[in-house]
């Protein structure tokens, strides 16, 4: 019989182990070359524990890139290109993008990863976006999967829609993109070629574009992934996680697209959804999800084997630690977050594990 001692003692031991956050309110330094950054529409750590943020320079208010305008009428600021990397100190170590030759910048940024061997990916989730594109760290481009133009539907494996965000099998090769603003699905590629392999929806289902009513707590579970479809991340045994972003649910499949189980985060959210991005913990069972919610404005721990919140940080405001639409996160090896916010939120910011 267990008695309520023991489930105190269990409770707290459970809490002990649960990691603990505190942000760095000076990281990352002020920008360079009097450079402001608009939407930070997602960030990415790579195996050097650099940080890669990319952001929305055409998001930025005639106030705030004033010193670009002509006449300036102030002299602070500059948009700041759309692709930076940060040290762990925050400092600025390069930055790139836009336009170039044999690729279609995004209309708008949306998402960025970089792979094991050191390539950025990125998407855009613009009107006309439905690419997403490869390049080195230094910015030279190399492959583009997908094309620009009109929004076509989710049976089309010639492009995208919109695509949110992407993570590589580096055992396959393979390529998944959560797809998207405008399709409902996850697709995967082949990392190399661009070659299109395989593509679900809710469920393991063939994905679908019928129209579904507007989010419900109290209604049955939708059959279709909502609008967006905003991650999806790959866990050491094999499992998929996918936010299903507007539908406050995480759906797990295989990596064959075979639907596993889902949990809901926060049911009762309307506005625009719970789940906007998933991090994996990377402890050796990698006991946890960390959940980036932008309409709640937090950030919370989630035990991965049942969705249960175990921890949470976060709320709405401007001041350091504080949220506007917490957009996209991401976790170092020493177990630091890094998050980046769009609307009017505009920043990145690091949050440091407690030991």
């Amino acid at each position: 019989m267990t008695t309520l001692f023991g489930l105190l003692l269990v409770t707290a031991a459970h809490a002990a182990d649960t990691p603990k956050f505190k942000v760095d309110p000076f990281w990352p330094k002020p920008l360079p070359n009097n450079w402001i950054m608009g939407q930070a529409a997602g960030v990415a750590v790579d195996e050097q524990d650099h940080v890669w943020v990319v952001q929305r320079p055409r998001t930025l208010t005639d106030d705030e890139r004033a010193a670009s305008l002509s006449p300036p009428p102030t002299k602070c600021c500059l948009p700041a290109p759309s692709v930076m990397e940060f040290d762990q100190e925050g400092n600025l170590l390069r930055a790139w993008g836009g336009n170039g030759s044999g690729f279609d910048w995004p209309e708008n940024e949306h998402g960025i990863y970089i792979d094991p061997k050191g390539f950025v990916w990125l998407a855009g989730n613009g009107n006309r976006d439905g690419q997403i594109l490869k390049f080195t760290k230094d910015g030279k481009f190399v492959m583009q999967i997908g094309k620009a133009g009109e929004q076509t539907n989710s049976q089309d494996t010639t492009r995208l829609g919109k695509p949110a965000n992407m993570t590589l099998d580096a055992a396959a090769n393979e390529l998944f993109v959560a797809d998207g603003y405008y399709n409902h699905r996850i697709i995967v590629f082949d990392a190399d070629s661009g070659a299109f392999k395989r593509m679900w929806g809710a469920y393991g289902k063939p994905p679908t574009d019928d129209k579904v009513p507007p989010y419900d707590p109290a209604a049955a579970a939708s059959q279709q992934f909502a609008n967006p479809v905003h991650c999806v991340r790959i866990a050491r045994d094999g499992l998929v996680y996918v936010c299903d972003r507007t539908n406050d649910r995480i759906q797990v499949f295989r990596k064959d697209g075979s639907f596993v189980k889902e949990m809901f985060v926060e049911k009762n959210t309307r506005a625009n959804g719970s789940v906007w991005d998933l991090e994996i913990w990377n402890d050796a069972d990698q006991s946890f999800l960390i959940n980036a919610d932008g309409a709640n404005n937090e950030v919370r721990t989630l035990k991965r084997d049942s969705g249960e919140v175990v921890g949470r940080f976060g709320r709405n405001g401007r001041m350091a630690g504080d949220f506007h639409w917490v957009h996209n996160l991401a976790i170092d090896s020493h177990g630091n977050i890094f998050t980046t916010e769009v609307d009017t939120g505009k920043r990145a910011q690091k949050f440091v594990l407690q030991r």
